[in-house]
């Protein structure tokens, strides 16, 4: 593709070799090569522009700067000049990979919480509508099976579309996903207009540092989303709805539990039976249903009103909205996992004390016959953390089961020693069972009817860290070597 079709919707100025014929594009000189075309990008601790040399070096047909290069370019590279360098990659990556956006249906979804939920459970409706889905957030990129990690909850531009054009090839027929204010805030979804617009909720975070100077600034990012989406879903019970919304021109609708909301939910509470921990719930308004939430906690209902309102935009039938909330979870976000016998047991990532608060705080109110939380904590990190876990777990767990959760280069007995200088301050019973496998076999083999067991830590993790190597280790795959190996099945 010729530089100048690529660069077709940016302001620019050209010089040297101004219609390179251009491969790929690369904003890391160390993948430059010739037909590629280097982006200077500039980072919280670096600027591209500093490695322009060194892309030309490796063979970069073309430069697209926004500041001055402290070299001379030899006149076969082309050089393009924008006023955004971030801004002109969206764009560019969007025309080098065919707008695949344009043959999808797409949603987006922004806000302070929920974001990860409420894609999971998008997704979990499209597919029981029949519509294969990929999703972009928290957990990587997810398609066909498929997880491509990535470092940013929204990545950058360049592999957004990547994985847009990767889906659609795959088959997929709808993308979902989480638009961060920090993705926002750097163009990585410029070059796209969405089906649909997503407004969870705001409170404080992400303030200070590299990324928000303060609320004013968090909260217009937010609000970027809304200029380019075609319709809009948006939480009314937050007061800062109308102005994330500010500036959308089509047509809004509303969720919420107040009088004012389009779709309204009643009727909530908690649910739990056979294993399956959730919420219940009914719409009226907009639509009439009645749900049962396979995720646990009544914040909940908020995202599965989100989901329900930004699927409506789409031909979805109602059957597919009840099916698709019912199994819908989040992988390692207290995930279910189905087990013989009439306990629950959930995976989970909280790995410090606030996490693992809210967690057990949430679980506390479905009033088990006992909580169990299996938990280590992480080697080379501070001991305080592991102080304040074995303290929170102790105080709001009816046992816990100390064990592993890489460990690093330190001891996993030193480790699990601070875990108990913070279970000692409460009264809370524990045991020790240093072998992760094993802990989890000591909390099934004793299960007792009634009981939620939370294996905290590890999520949608697959590995075990010790000594600097990482070595496969997936709860799931534990869980069915346990039953299997200890006839579980057969014993119900």
């Amino acid at each position: 593709m010729k530089l100048s079709q690529l660069l077709a919707n940016i302001r620019y100025t050209a010089a040297g070799a101004a219609d390179a014929d251009i491969t790929d594009i690369v904003y890391d000189s160390r993948k430059a090569a010739p037909g590629t075309a280097f982006v200077c990008l500039k980072g919280y601790t670096s600027d591209g522009h500093r490695f322009a040399q060194s892309a030309v070096e490796k063979g970069a047909s073309a430069l697209v700067i926004s500041d001055d290069l402290g070299f001379e370019v030899p006149p076969e590279i082309a050089v393009a000049r924008v006023d955004d360098t971030r801004y002109a990659l969206a764009l560019m990556s969007a025309a080098l990979f065919g707008n695949p956006a344009d043959e999808l249906k797409t949603v987006a979804i922004t806000g302070t919480k929920g974001k990860t939920t409420t894609t999971a459970m998008i997704a979990s409706i499209f597919e029981h509508a029949g519509i294969k889905t990929g999703t972009i957030g928290t957990l990587g990129i997810v398609y066909d099976g498929k997880t491509v990690k990535t470092d940013n909850t929204t990545p950058e531009s360049y592999e957004i579309q990547k994985a847009l054009r990767d889906m659609r090839n795959a088959g997929c027929e709808a993308m979902v996903i989480e638009a961060s204010s920090i993705g926002l805030k750097h163009h990585r979804l410029d070059g796209m207009t969405f089906d649909v617009g997503v407004f969870t909720n705001f409170s404080n975070d992400h303030i200070g540092g590299v990324e928000h100077k303060d609320m004013a600034e968090y909260l217009f990012c937010k609000s970027l989303l809304f200029r380019q989406v075609r319709n809009a879903a948006a939480n009314c019970d937050d007061p800062h709805y109308k102005e994330v919304t500010k500036d959308f021109k089509g047509q809004l609708h509303t969720f919420g539990f107040s009088g004012d909301s389009e779709l309204r939910a009643k009727n909530d509470r908690l649910l739990s039976d056979g294993g399956f921990i959730g919420v219940h719930f009914e719409t009226e308004g907009a639509k009439a249903l009645t749900l049962d939430v396979g995720v646990p906690g009544v914040f909940n209902v908020y995202n599965a009103l989100a989901a329900i309102s930004a699927v409506s935009f789409f031909d979805v039938p109602e059957q597919a909205i009840i099916d698709g909330l019912k199994v819908a979870h989040v992988r390692g976000r207290v995930e279910p996992v189905k087990v013989p016998g009439n306990y629950s047991l959930l995976i989970d990532y909280a790995h410090n004390a606030l996490s693992m608060e809210n967690v057990l705080t949430t679980l506390r109110q479905y009033h088990p016959h006992r909580l169990i939380t299996l938990f280590g904590a992480g080697g080379n990190r501070p001991k305080v953390r592991r102080f304040e876990m074995g303290e929170t777990s102790g105080r709001l767990s009816d046992l816990s089961v100390v064990t592993e959760d890489n460990s690093r280069f330190e001891d996993v007995m030193d480790i699990i020693e601070d875990i108990k200088t913070g279970l000692h301050k409460t009264d809370g019973e524990y045991v020790v069972v240093p072998n992760r496998k094993e802990a989890i076999r000591y909390c099934m083999l004793n299960a007792e009817d009634g009981d939620i067991i939370v294996l905290a830590g590890k999520g949608h993790e697959d590995y075990q860290e010790i000594k600097g190597v990482k070595y496969h280790m997936d709860e799931r795959e534990l869980i069915a070597d346990i039953i299997r190996e200890e006839h579980l099945d057969e014993r119900n």
